[in-house]
Parts: structure tokens; C-alpha cells; sequence
């Protein structure tokens, strides 16, 4: 398949369209799931840890998965991916509205709604990648504000939904329009070139005919039966033998060829297939250690280690509130008169801002987009701490809308991947980086959860969220100052393939 150039724009725009509701739909009701776990704690009963599981598995399940999510629109393409993607988060959402138990949604929920949005983001990235060159930057960023958008939206959505139809009735409601996912999917035309070459042989035809055993063999057969019957036909006029004799001769005749040369002909090829797989199982293996070789390459870089620290803490402590902050204000007693929007909405709104404003600082040349990360990660831990000491809406609605927007910082993780390791290793490292954050992402929610079950409060679950976030950030900025570099260069030079934060940063 021989892909035309970019186009960066036609049916290009078609394409964000479609991807930026793709995200809406399928990342709606995920990142707004604070309102269904309100509801969730009151129907099953079960601690605030336990039930945190079904959103954290929802919203990390995708970035786990993502190398699986890669292969598998590599190999089939983003529109099949994308409308196979769509039944599977309809499906779950609407298998949750049955669910029996809390172990139910883990799975209906988390797992099911969770992987298909990691195979629909992946899907909606690589056909916009193929879509843009030059302004891929401004339609990556169109189509990730989706999600925010998402969010803002279902979050009040969902409530009323709830309280017009019940717990089972939005799910059911919320499945149905995933479905429209279907049609978003079904305009997301691969990029093919018009006058395509003739197809290439496919990996059986490729395959050397000394590896085609049962098929020479048959060929085989078939030569020996055609020579003794040939053979046949003239001993019998010379000799005039009786029928059932000549029969019987050459009966012995054929069987003894096709053995012998069944047996010679099979033995070889077995040995060649053998050396075949034996090959192709080395060239496999030692594929597998270069991959481990350049991770432990990556992480001999200081400044990649902190990051991937970083990153993991800041999921650890930064994610829950955008599950949690519902039932912050619900334990806190505020009045329903003063609950004007809900928080998750504001957090929503904010992210989106967030990823665009934080976006557009990290395009200016003077801007250290590393030391603009390490400032979100600090101020989050800051509002993290002050959480607890909010005690009325207004003060939780100015928080939430600081974190929604520190959380924008998503957007340039990206740039800070790349000026650390060098664009040639961006998609390995960006792949374990992200496998981390999935990681962070699952185990944020069900930490503070059970922070609360043990405590009874939140003050506790808030200031271990914003020590986890602090910690991080204060790694990242220790690793990428420059005296630092300047003291571990003089002891010990960086390896060859690895890239040095200060030199790329001053590119």
C-alpha cells in the first residue's frame, strides 16, 4: 500500500472533525465518571477504594495497553479499529447498566470501556498523522480537546440523566449515543494512493519453493506413477504377461517408488523447515535484545529516569481528584443551593484550556518546555495540599479549575519526551512513558480510596496525593538543572546513544 503525500487539509479536516467527537463520545463518560461513582458507592455498598477501581481501570486500561492498541491498527487500520472500537465502549456502557456487583463494572466497565478507548485514541492519532504534516501540531491538538470537552459535557449530562432515569437508564442512554462512534468510524478514510502498484506476493508466496514439502512431493508421485505406468504399458506388449500378474508387479512397483522417494523427500525438507524456524527464532531474539538494550540506554539517561519517576507519581497523586472531587464536595457538607456546576465540568473545561494555552508557551523558542513541566507538577502538589482546607463550593470550584488546567500539561508532554531522549527515540520512550502513566492512573483513585476507608476523611488521602506529585516534580527539576549535568559530565561522560537535556533544550 503506497500512501500519497499529506494533504493537510481536504478531507484532512473531515478527519479532525470526526476524530475530535470520536474522543468526545468514547472519553465522555470515562474521565466524567465521579457522578456514576456517587452512585456506584450508594447501589453496591463497598469502600471508596474498591469502587475507584471501576473509573481508575477505565481511564488507565487504554495507556497499559497501548503497545497492543498500535499493532492492532498497524495491522487492520484505524476505520475497521475505529468502528470495532465503537460496539466494544457501547457494549460496556450498556452491560453496566445490569451490573449484579461492583466486580461486574471491572470488567464491563473498566475493561471493556477502558480498552476501547485506547484502541479509538490510537486510531484517531495515526489517521490524523497520516492526514497532516505541516499542521499536524494544531490538528493533534484539535482533536485531544475533545476529550476535554467530553468531560465538561457528560459530567452534567450524566447527572441529569440519573436523576430523570435512573443509574441503569444513563448508562443505557449513554451507550446508545457511543454508537454514533459507528458513523464518526466510518468516514475515517485511509489515505491510499489512487494508482496504487500491482500487490506485492503475500508471505506464503514469498516463501522459497525449497520450503513447499507436501507440494513437491505430490509432484514427485505423480512422476513416478506416469514413468511405471509408461513402463507398464511396454512390458506388457512385449511380454504378453497375464493381466492380473502385471498388476501385481507393478503394484509393488509404484508403492516401493513412492516410499522411498516420500521418505527421502520428507526427511530433507524437515531439516530445511528446521533450520528455517531455527533462524528465524534467533533473527526474533535478538530483536528482543536490542529493544531491552535501548531501554536500559534510555533509562542510563538522568534526566529520561526522572521523568519517567515523574510521570508516575504525578497519575499516582494528580488523576484522583477528577474521579474523587464529587464526593470531596459531597463529604464536606455543601449546600445543594450553592452547587451551581459540577466540579468535574469546571476540571473538564480547564483541561481543555489548559492543553491549549500550556500548547502555544511551549511553541516560543525562550520557553524551557521541561522547566514549564516541572512548574505544573509543583503548583499541582500545592493545590493537591490545599484541598482539604476547602471547605465551601467556590474555593473547590477555583481549585478544580486550577488543577483541570495544570492538568493541560498533557499537551506538552510530548515536547519534553522528545528534547530528553532525540526525535529517533521518541516513540520507544513515549511507549514506556505511557505504559507508566496507565499504571499511575489505575492505582491514583483506589490509593485515596482506601486512604479514606482507613481515615474516615480525605485531609490524609489529599496530602499523600500532593507529597506524590511534589516528590516527582522536585526529581525532574533536580535532574535537569544544569549544574547538575555540569558535576555527573566531569565524573562520568553520558552514554553514546543518550541525549542531554541541556544541549537540546539550548537547540
Amino acid at each position: 500500500m503506497v500512501f500519497r503525500k499529506p494533504p493537510d487539509g481536504g478531507w484532512g479536516w473531515v478527519i479532525v472533525v470526526v476524530s475530535f467527537f470520536t474522543q468526545f463520545l468514547c472519553y465522555g463518560s470515562p474521565l466524567a465518571v465521579g457522578v456514576l461513582y456517587l452512585e456506584w458507592l450508594d447501589a453496591f455498598g463497598e469502600g471508596k477504594g474498591k469502587t475507584a477501581w471501576v473509573g481508575s481501570l477505565a481511564n488507565g486500561i487504554g495507556l497499559l495497553a497501548s503497545p497492543v492498541c498500535s499493532v492492532c491498527v498497524s495491522s487492520f487500520g484505524a476505520r475497521p479499529v475505529a468502528i470495532f472500537s465503537g460496539f466494544m465502549v457501547a457494549g460496556g456502557l450498556m452491560m453496566s447498566s445490569f451490573a449484579p456487583n461492583i466486580y461486574f463494572l471491572y470488567i464491563s466497565y473498566g475493561i471493556v470501556v477502558g480498552l476501547g478507548c485506547g484502541l479509538l485514541y490510537t486510531a484517531t492519532v495515526t489517521i490524523t498523522c497520516h492526514y497532516f504534516d505541516k499542521r499536524r501540531g494544531l490538528a493533534l491538538g484539535l482533536i485531544s480537546t475533545g476529550s476535554s470537552v467530553g468531560l465538561f459535557i457528560y459530567a452534567a449530562l450524566q447527572r441529569e440523566l440519573i436523576d430523570l432515569y435512573g443509574l441503569d437508564g444513563c448508562l443505557l442512554i449513554v451507550g446508545a449515543l457511543s454508537l454514533n462512534i459507528l458513523a464518526c468510524g466510518s468516514l475515517m478514510r485511509p489515505l491510499e494512493s489512487s494508482d496504487c502498484p500491482p500487490p506485492e506476493k503475500t508471505c506464503v508466496d514469498k516463501v522459497p519453493d525449497q520450503y513447499f514439502v507436501y507440494h513437491e512431493k505430490e509432484k514427485t508421485v505423480e512422476e513416478n506413477i506416469s514413468i511405471v505406468e509408461k513402463g507398464y504399458i511396454d512390458e506388457k506388449c512385449a511380454n504378453n504377461m497375464p493381466d492380473y500378474k502385471q498388476d501385481s508387479i507393478l503394484n509393488k512397483n509404484v508403492l516401493s517408488s513412492i516410499n522411498v522417494n516420500e521418505k527421502d523427500t520428507y526427511k530433507k525438507k524437515v531439516v530445511e523447515q528446521t533450520n528455517f524456524c531455527k533462524q528465524l527464532a534467533k533473527r526474533k531474539w535478538q530483536v528482543y535484545l536490542n529493544y531491552w538494550e535501548e531501554t536500559l540506554v534510555l533509562f542510563k539517561n538522568k534526566v529520561f529516569s526522572a521523568l519517567f519517576v515523574a510521570i508516575l507519581l504525578f497519575d499516582i497523586g494528580g488523576f484522583p481528584p477528577s474521579l474523587l472531587m464529587e464526593d470531596v464536595a459531597r463529604s464536606a457538607n455543601i449546600n445543594e443551593d450553592d452547587y451551581h456546576m459540577p466540579l468535574i465540568s469546571i476540571i473538564g473545561i480547564m483541561t481543555a484550556v489548559g492543553k491549549l494555552t500550556l500548547g502555544i508557551l511551549a511553541d516560543f523558542k525562550w520557553v524551557n518546555t521541561l522547566y514549564l513541566y516541572v512548574t505544573t507538577l509543583l503548583m499541582t502538589g500545592v493545590a493537591l495540599f490545599a484541598i482539604p482546607f476547602a471547605k465551601s463550593y467556590l474555593t473547590l470550584a477555583m481549585l478544580s479549575g486550577i488543577l483541570g488546567f495544570l492538568t493541560g500539561n498533557w499537551s506538552i508532554f510530548p515536547y519534553v519526551t522528545t528534547k530528553t531522549v532525540g526525535i529517533e527515540k521518541l516513540t520507544h520512550a513515549y511507549g514506556i512513558l505511557m505504559f507508566f502513566a496507565g499504571l499511575g492512573n489505575s492505582l491514583g483513585p483506589p490509593i485515596v480510596g482506601w486512604f479514606y476507608d482507613w481515615t474516615q476523611e480525605y485531609d490524609t488521602a489529599f496530602y499523600f496525593s500532593g507529597f506524590c506529585v511534589l516528590l516527582g516534580g522536585f526529581l525532574l527539576l533536580l535532574a535537569a538543572l544544569p549544574c547538575w549535568n555540569a558535576c555527573t559530565n566531569q565524573s562520568s561522560k553520558l552514554p553514546p546513544n543518550t541525549y542531554s537535556y541541556k544541549v537540546a533544550s539550548s537547540a
